[in-house]
């Protein structure tokens, strides 16, 4: 049990403090995304009147139902005067919560926000992006159910958060309801609350009655939460949707093993899904009798007519709800509204129906298989992200109806299903190993039917984790956590001795590389990104790592390009770019950014640029068009990963190093190679 409870956390609401000094004025221009559906609303309006009254000057954007980045772009700059730069952007987009063309689940106020922020950048228009919404979280007893459609904005703002801290306002949630006094006095201050010395502030607020509360993580063991009298004990029929994969097909074992006397496993393949066979034999085996469907549960009307087949002997008593596509690390901006769509249509659309279809039905438990990613987000996981937060709100959104649902928010699982191989990589990284799935499908029966609608469990290496989250800065989402106290309170009692050695390493690096030959100085600088690329990819010794291969090709992702950053930052104590690794996509390129950079006196000034790149940037400049910038963008890109991967060294690193030799490194080759230096 200690190893379970150590998996088990709940979110909770802490009072945020009431600040002491004056109320701050917003003397800039602030952008203000509105849906074109939502423009006479009275929290609008109200919302612009809060910003007026605080001393901003606005912009409004209105949105049209299913617009597209393209669109918006255009409208962004014929909207915004050209000599203005906002201050802060503050989207009203995820008011708007009806279903859009892609059906329910995926709502205009989700993919209007997506689009803004790929808009925001297509435009290179900047400012932090907050997003306002209302009731689109539950602070505890006594608030309202909280609206799925809005959380998932919630959970797609988290990894902005994460992939692009320099968009990354935070989240402000208002009471449910349309009056005026909706929108309180502190709003302002929210706007413009400060950040840390290491760049970490407050990002989620809720604001209700009693003031403005602050999200948390605390750990929840099951004998805080319940007892062994409180853990469910199947019988019956129970659904299992995906149950035929890897995670399915773990707790349909679970199932069986505590006494289910009829288990449905659905899945797209059904009966001829990898395993079906050998799966139902296994289970019937343990006594349990086994209908394998093909069900899309995404198709309600499929789903309905599997449902009337249960038979009345065994009546459906329970639901698990583990159906949904794992998705693949990617920026934003390279996601279109079907990429979104796609994401959460199993997860969201799934758990939808079998919400509609059941609300009148008895059921014992109804739980939904939800992800860490919605609850914390993942890098270049933002739909996925936003599918899970919107399963958590559905949750409590039954709880608050006084019917059974639990939404779990799962780490990783062994063996597959939650996530794949190459996510899996990615989260062992950032300190989320996978967990035994005998030991998580107990959790499975505790977390069912105990007092919580929603629940993180999650085997969480915090150490390795706090680094990898906070990269951009301390996020306080976690700052109860028991270890995550020792580590904080661990750092900042060694801060000031770690500065002062750390600011004496830096410069006995630098001076190291100034004395160095140009070609010697470049193959040092070489040698250190590759050991620190590595170390951030686990990859062992830097021999592994090829100077000329892409960082993207590499695996690196936008926490593991923060990470590598935060490491060279610390090797050479100066602070450089979140984006460097992507801007300077090899080693090589980096070796050679870092020394025009870092080393300007030794390495000499920069020469002109080439007339044809002077002729790209005119045309860049000239195109008005966003679809035109974004063309010639994606074109440029494109051209540098073709000269990086042609960098790519097809022999040994020595023949690499033969061709950048210098004779003064020729010299010291041939002593090494033949072993007399």
């Amino acid at each position: 049990r200690s190893t379970l409870d150590s998996w088990r956390y709940r979110i909770v609401w802490r009072p945020k403090p009431e600040p002491g000094t004056p109320a701050p004025t917003l003397d800039g221009t602030w952008l203000v995304a509105v849906p074109e559906t939502h423009q006479d609303d009275v929290l609008v309006t109200a919302t612009l009147g809060a910003l007026h009254a605080a001393g901003a000057r606005t912009v409004e954007l209105s949105v049209p139902d299913s617009a597209r980045r393209g669109e918006l772009a255009k409208r962004l700059l014929a909207d915004l005067p050209a000599d203005v730069t906002p201050d802060g952007v503050l989207s009203l987009l995820a008011l708007d919560i009806r279903a859009s063309e892609h059906g329910p689940g995926v709502s205009y106020g989700l993919l209007g926000t997506m689009a803004l922020v790929q808009a925001l950048d297509d435009a290179a228009i900047p400012g932090r992006l907050w997003c306002l919404t209302r009731g689109a979280v539950s602070t505890g007893e006594g608030d309202g159910a909280p609206d799925p459609a809005q959380a998932a904005v919630w959970g797609l703002a988290r990894v902005i958060g994460l992939d692009d801290p320099d968009r990354c306002g935070g989240l402000v949630d208002l009471p449910a309801g349309d009056t005026e006094s909706a929108v309180p006095p502190v709003l302002p201050a929210l706007l413009t609350a400060r950040t840390g010395g290491d760049g970490g502030r407050e990002t989620e607020f809720a604001v209700r009655g009693g003031g403005v509360s602050v999200r948390r993580m605390i750990r929840t063991p099951l004998h805080a939460s319940g007892t062994d009298a409180d853990t469910w004990r199947p019988h019956g029929t129970v659904l299992v949707t995906g149950g035929t994969g890897a995670l399915g097909s773990q707790v349909a074992r679970s199932l069986a093993q505590d006494g289910a006397e009829h288990l449905i496993l659905t899945s797209r393949r059904g009966p001829e899904a990898p395993g079906a066979a050998a799966l139902r034999d296994e289970l019937t085996a343990l006594g349990c009798r086994v209908t394998i469907a093909a069900c899309d549960v995404a198709d309600r009307t499929a789903l309905a007519a599997l449902l009337g087949q249960v038979p009345d002997e065994a009546p459906l008593t329970a639901v698990v709800h583990t159906a949904g596509a794992v998705e693949t690390a990617r920026p934003l901006g390279d996601l279109t509204p079907e990429d979104a769509a796609g994401v959460m249509h199993a997860k969201v659309r799934g758990a939808q129906n079998l919400h509609d279809l059941l609300t009148g039905h008895p059921l014992d438990a109804f739980v939904l298989f939800s992800s860490g990613a919605g609850v914390w987000g993942n890098g270049g996981q933002a739909p996925y992200a936003a599918a899970n937060a919107h399963l958590d709100a559905l949750a409590e959104q039954r709880r608050a109806q006084g019917l059974p649902a639990t939404s779990i928010a799962w780490g990783a699982w062994a063996g597959g299903g939650m996530v794949d191989e190459e996510v899996g990589e990615q989260l062992l990284r950032r300190g989320v190993p996978a967990m035994a799935p005998e030991l998580a499908v107990r959790a499975l029966a505790g977390a069912s039917t105990g007092r919580q609608s929603t629940l993180v469990v999650a085997d969480i290496r915090w150490d390795r984790f706090l680094s990898a989250y906070c990269a951009h800065g301390h996020r306080p989402l976690i700052d109860e956590v028991p270890e995550v106290r020792e580590l904080l309170a661990a750092r900042n009692a060694a801060r000031p001795e770690a500065q002062d050695e750390g600011a004496d390493a830096a410069t006995a690096v630098l001076a190291e590389l100034a004395a160095l030959p140009e070609g010697k100085r470049r193959r040092r600088l070489v040698d250190l990104i590759r050991a620190h690329v590595g170390a951030v990819l686990g990859h062992g010794p830097s021999d592994t790592v090829k100077p000329g291969r892409a960082f993207r090709d590499m695996g690196f992702d936008s926490l593991t390009a923060v990470e590598l950053r935060n490491r060279l930052s610390g090797v050479f104590g100066t602070r450089l770019s979140a984006t460097i690794v992507f801007d300077h996509p090899t080693p090589n390129a980096l070796a050679d950014h870092l020394d025009a950079e870092l080393l300007p006196a030794v390495s000499g000034p920069a020469t002109d640029l080439p007339a044809g790149l002077h002729q790209l940037e005119a045309a860049y400049r000239q195109a008005s068009d966003p679809a035109a910038r974004q063309a010639l963008t994606a074109s440029l890109r494109t051209l540098l990963d073709t000269w990086a991967a042609s960098e790519e060294p097809e022999e040994a690193t020595v023949d690499e190093e033969l061709l950048a030799a210098s004779d003064e490194d020729m010299f010291d080759l041939i002593d090494r190679e033949l072993g007399i230096s």
